[in-house]
C-alpha cells in the first residue's frame, strides 16, 4: 500500500503563485515517474507535467513557462511551483506516482493516485 497526499491548493487571483506537494509514504522501494495531473471543468483528466527519478521533466504546452516541477527523492516528495495562473487552471490537480515494492527477488510497479486537491484561480 501507498498513500499519495496532495496539499497546497486553494483559492488565488488570477496573476498568483500556488505551490502543490505530493508526499508518498507506504511501501515504497523506489519511486520512478511521478506526475502531475488536473482535470478542468468539461474536461477530461490531463498531463500538466512529469518528473523522472533522474529529475527529467516534461511538460504540458498550457504549463510551459508558468509551472515548475521537482521532486526530493529523499523526502518521497514532488512539488509543482505554479505562477501567472489563470482562471482556466481552475481544477482539482491529482498526483500520480508509479513505484517499485516487494522483496528484491520480485520486484513489482504499480501506478497510484493521490485524492485530489482543489485549485481555484478567481479573474
Amino acid at each position: 500500500q501507498v498513500q499519495l497526499v496532495e496539499s497546497g491548493g486553494g483559492l488565488v487571483q488570477a496573476g498568483g503563485s500556488l505551490r502543490l506537494s505530493c508526499a508518498a509514504s507506504g511501501s515504497i522501494l523506489r519511486l520512478n515517474v511521478m506526475g502531475w495531473y488536473r482535470q478542468t471543468l468539461g474536461k477530461q483528466r490531463e498531463l500538466v507535467a512529469s518528473v523522472t527519478s533522474g529529475s527529467s521533466t516534461a511538460y504540458a504546452d498550457f504549463a510551459k513557462g508558468r509551472f515548475t516541477i521537482s521532486r526530493d527523492n529523499a523526502k518521497n516528495t514532488m512539488y509543482l511551483q505554479m505562477n501567472s495562473l489563470k482562471p482556466e487552471d481552475t481544477g482539482v490537480y491529482y498526483c500520480n506516482a508509479e513505484r517499485e515494492f516487494g522483496p528484491v527477488e520480485n520486484v513489482r510497479t504499480m501506478t497510484s493516485w493521490g485524492q485530489g486537491t482543489q485549485v481555484t484561480v478567481s479573474s
